[in-house]
């Protein structure tokens, strides 16, 4: 009676664990501790990306994406608050834009802040995650979970979706995939590489490819990855990254 009672406890303590290990919010939780990202509160982070300096300043009620460069006009410094107000300054006087030159900077910048943070921003309110099952690449195992967002707080781009093969063994984010509808739509496959900590926080580079296809399905892009049958397109290069503390 004893052996089969010990023996439905552990029958019960490994399906517990299995679920665990395949709930996607858990997956996004463990990938975000990680990288160091459960400990952006109070932080500024700085970076250099494409001849632009970015910054986030995160705090408990907010945060502040900057872009900052130089052009015809001066020195141009793009300040958005909570990813939907921007504010434009040149040569430090603040300058009025229409609604599509809002549109454009807005986009542009929370684009690169958001793949510059991943896993963070997994964790928005707007996000729609679910287990996608598993894969392995180059020999290493995967869990793949889909997100998808809600067209509230979902931004202008809220029908593209996501995939990300999120590494079994430290939880790293190592790949990741996605489609879009604008500009006559696409599919996107990034693999990350020249990993590196700064003050405990994980941050990737990427490179950046598409297949032959714009309609492949995100699950089927490893596939191609490993058949060498993805064309490189870019890559997303982070430099000069600094943090610090705010109050």
């Amino acid at each position: 009676m004893n052996r089969l009672i010990l023996a439905g406890f552990f029958l019960i303590l490994t399906a517990c664990a299995a679920s665990v290990d395949t709930d996607p919010q858990s997956l996004v939780d463990q990938s975000i501790k990680s990288h160091g990202f459960d400990r952006l509160t109070n932080k500024s982070i700085s970076f250099k990306f494409r001849k632009k300096t970015y910054s986030v300043a995160r705090k408990a009620d907010g945060y502040i994406y900057k872009r900052v460069f130089t052009d015809s006009l001066g020195t141009i410094v793009d300040e958005l608050k909570n990813s939907s107000e921007l504010v434009r300054k040149v040569n430090g006087s603040t300058t009025s834009l229409n609604e599509k030159e809002v549109k454009i900077a807005t986009e542009a910048v929370n684009s690169v802040l958001y793949f510059f943070q991943l896993p963070y921003g997994l964790n928005d309110a707007a996000v729609n995650k679910q287990y996608a099952g598993e894969d392995e690449i180059s020999g290493v195992k995967y869990h793949l979970v889909s997100v998808t967002f809600k067209q509230e707080g979902g931004g202008t781009d809220f029908q593209d979706e996501y995939m990300y093969w999120i590494n079994q063994s430290d939880n790293t984010i190592d790949y990741l995939a996605y489609n879009y509808i604008v500009n006559e739509g696409g599919v996107r496959f990034r693999k990350a590489i020249n990993r590196k900590t700064v003050d405990g926080l994980v941050f990737q580079d990427y490179i950046n490819y598409k297949p032959a296809d714009k309609k492949t399905p995100l699950k089927e892009l490893s596939k191609l990855y490993q058949e060498n049958k993805l064309i490189e397109l870019s890559r997303i290069i982070a430099e000069d990254i600094s943090i610090s503390g705010i109050r």
